[in-house]
């Protein structure tokens, strides 16, 4: 399914310093879709317990590919933790699948897993369990209060880059050093 283009998606979300929320505190956010109701999006740089080969295991889906099995899934967020969603540069072949951005989906069926584990995924993947959700004007009001900074959505930062090293690496593309901004927020 096409996606109309909205005014966030496909840009990243940097928690500053001062969020102090315990599932956001120095995140890097894919806003994956935004409108008038709300927006969606997924963590990208905060490991699970869980490796691709777990939930291989528990979908019943086999796979001869020990170092996808390995590959880390991340926790995408605290709505709808039981729930998989995979990002990836593979198009739109896949069921339930929303584009993000050019070249850049969002995929939450079965289908896209199995093909994975048989060799014939996307080149670029990422998943996670879990997704970030915000009502409506809640993200907006968040940016105005100084709680995330928001940079272009880069392929390489997202699929490249170690997961532990996103936050920094995401802030550093638009030249900002987040050991240099304070752990608090204010007005004047």
């Amino acid at each position: 399914m096409q996606a109309t283009p909205t005014p966030l998606a496909n840009r990243l979300l940097i928690a500053l310093p001062a969020l102090a929320d315990p599932h956001f505190a120095r995140s890097v956010t894919l806003v994956c879709q935004h409108d008038a109701e709300g927006a969606m999006g997924v963590v990208v740089n905060r490991p699970s317990e869980y490796s691709l080969g777990d939930v291989f295991e528990q979908m019943g889906i086999e796979s001869d590919d020990d170092e996808l099995k390995i590959q880390v899934v991340l926790s995408g967020g605290p709505v709808h933790p039981e729930r998989g969603f995979v990002l990836h540069d593979g198009g739109e072949g896949w069921d339930s699948t929303m584009q993000i951005g050019d070249g850049l989906y969002v995929t939450t069926s079965r289908d896209i897993l199995e093909a994975m584990a048989a060799g014939a995924g996307p080149k670029n993947v990422i998943v996670a369990l879990g997704c970030a959700g915000w009502g409506a004007g809640q993200l907006e009001n968040e940016l105005t209060e100084d709680s995330w900074l928001l940079v272009p959505m880069d392929p390489g930062l997202l699929f490249a880059t170690p997961i532990e090293s996103r936050w920094r690496a995401a802030a550093g593309s638009i030249g900002v050093n987040l050991a240099q901004l304070a752990d608090y927020s204010g007005h004047a």
